[in-house]
C-alpha cells in the first residue's frame, strides 16, 4: 500500500489563494446579489494584445499545413525566442544557451526546487511568493529559514545576521510588498552568496514594472551574480500570458556547484528527461511579445497597470495608511498595525466589497499587512477608492 509522503502534512491546510476563493463564494452564497471588486490575486484582466494574437493565430493555422507543421522541439526552447530574451532583457549579459524557455516562472520554481533537493539550506525572504517555501517543504527541506523585510530594514533582508545556507530565494520587485531593490542593495545579496558559496534563485516576475531608471531590472547587472545566480522571468504579468503560460530561466555557464561541475549541465538533464518544451504556439506568441510592435503595446498594458497602481497609492496615503510599494510593481503593501490579516480581509469582503490579500498568507512578516493588485480594469480601481473614501477600513482593532 502506498503510504503518503509526510511532507504534506507540513504544508498549511490550504495554499494562500484557493483559501481566498473559498471566502468569496462562501460570502456569495450568503449574499448573492452582491458585486465583488478584487484587488486581491493579481491576475491580469487586460486581453492580450493584439499584435501578439495575431501571431499566435498565424503560428496556429501553420501547424495545419505540411510546411508550417511542428513536432516536439528543442527542449531548452526555441532559439529565437532565447535571442530575444538576451537582446530585450541581457544585453551583453547572458549568451542566448544559458537561456530555458518554460511554461512558466512558478513552474520551473519547482524545477529547480527539484534540482537542489530537500538536502539544500534554504533561506526564503519574509513575506514571499508562498511557492518559494512550500515548494521547498514539498522537497523535504529541513533547514528553511525566514528573512524578515520589514519597513525599518528597507525591506531587505539583513545578510549579517544570516548564517551559511545554500540557497537564497529574492523577488525582485517584491511580490507581495512591490518594493523594487537597488544596486547596492542586491550588492550585498551577491557578496554574500560569493563568500558563502550559496545560490540565489532570483524572481524577476514583475521587473517589467520598473520605471525608474536607477534601479536593477536583473541581478546580472550586479558584478559577480553570473557565478552566484539563477533569474526566473515570466511573460505573464508582463504581456498578459497567466492564461498562455510562458516564462524562462536562466542558468549562467559560469555557475558552479562546489564540487566544480556546472549547474547549467544538470539543469539541461533534468529538463531533457521531464518536460518535452514549451508550446510551439506560445513561443511564437512570446517572440511577438518582444518585437518592437509587440512590445509598444504591451507597455500601453503596463502603463494601465502602473497608473492603477498610482490610484491606489494616492487613496491609501490620503486615508493615513501607512503604505509601501506602487511605484515600479503593481503591487501595494498596506499596514494596520496590530490587526490580524486575516481579519482585515474579512472586513474589506463583508464591510467594503473589496477582495484583498492578507499579509499573513505571505509569511510571518506579513502580519498586520494586505496586499493590493493594481490588475484590475480602470473603473474597477476607481469604483474601489470610491467605495474605500466612503468609509475606509479601520486602522486598528
Amino acid at each position: 500500500m502506498v503510504k503518503r509522503r509526510p511532507v504534506f502534512q507540513k504544508l498549511p491546510e490550504n495554499y494562500l489563494f484557493p483559501e481566498i476563493q473559498r471566502r468569496k463564494n462562501l460570502f456569495l452564497e450568503e449574499n448573492p446579489t452582491t458585486s465583488l471588486i478584487s484587488l486581491g490575486i493579481g491576475d491580469t484582466v487586460k486581453p492580450l494584445p493584439s499584435y501578439i494574437a495575431r501571431q499566435m493565430e498565424r503560428a496556429a493555422a501553420a501547424l495545419a499545413t505540411t510546411e508550417g507543421y511542428h513536432g516536439y522541439g528543442k527542449e531548452q526552447g526555441l532559439e529565437a525566442l532565447c535571442k530575444k530574451i538576451c537582446d530585450r532583457f541581457y544585453p551583453n549579459q547572458i549568451d542566448p544557451s544559458e537561456v530555458f524557455i518554460s511554461d512558466g516562472a512558478k513552474c520551473d520554481i519547482g524545477r529547480l526546487q527539484m534540482l537542489f533537493g530537500g538536502q539544500a539550506k534554504v533561506a526564503v525572504q519574509d513575506p514571499a511568493y508562498p511557492v518559494y517555501l512550500e515548494g521547498s517543504i514539498l522537497q523535504g527541506g529541513e533547514t528553511l529559514t525566514f528573512m524578515p523585510c520589514l519597513p525599518e530594514t528597507n525591506f531587505f533582508p539583513d545578510f549579517r545576521e544570516l548564517p551559511p545556507h545554500d540557497l537564497i530565494y529574492i523577488c525582485h520587485p517584491n511580490n507581495p510588498i512591490g518594493h523594487a531593490y537597488t544596486h547596492e542593495q542586491l550588492a550585498k545579496l551577491v557578496d554574500y552568496a560569493l563568500e558563502h558559496h550559496a545560490i540565489i534563485i532570483f524572481d524577476v516576475a514583475y521587473a517589467s514594472f520598473i520605471t525608474d531608471p536607477s534601479l536593477p531590472k536583473t541581478i546580472y547587472e550586479i558584478p559577480g551574480a553570473e557565478k552566484v545566480a539563477i533569474e526566473v522571468g515570466s511573460f505573464s504579468k508582463m504581456a498578459g500570458f497567466s492564461g498562455v503560460r510562458l516564462g524562462w530561466t536562466v542558468v549562467p555557464k559560469a555557475l558552479k556547484y562546489d564540487e566544480g561541475d556546472l549547474v547549467w549541465n544538470d539543469w539541461m538533464r533534468q529538463s531533457t528527461t521531464i518536460y518535452n518544451g514549451t508550446s510551439f504556439v506560445v513561443q511564437q506568441a512570446g517572440i511577438a511579445a518582444l518585437e518592437e510592435e509587440g512590445w509598444k503595446e504591451v507597455q500601453a498594458i503596463l502603463d494601465i497597470y502602473r497608473a492603477n497602481a498610482q490610484k491606489l497609492l494616492t487613496a491609501f496615503k490620503q486615508l493615513g495608511h501607512s503604505v509601501y510599494g506602487g511605484k515600479n510593481a503593481p503591487y501595494l503593501w498596506v499596514e494596520f498595525p496590530g490587526r490580524d490579516s486575516w481579519d482585515v480581509f474579512q472586513e474589506f469582503l463583508e464591510e467594503r466589497n473589496l477582495i484583498v490579500t492578507p499579509g499573513k498568507g505571505f509569511g510571518p512578516s506579513g502580519e498586520h499587512f494586505i496586499r493590493l493588485s493594481a490588475f484590475a480594469h480602470e473603473e474597477q480601481i476607481d469604483a474601489a477608492i470610491s467605495v474605500l473614501q466612503s468609509g475606509g477600513v479601520s486602522l486598528t482593532t
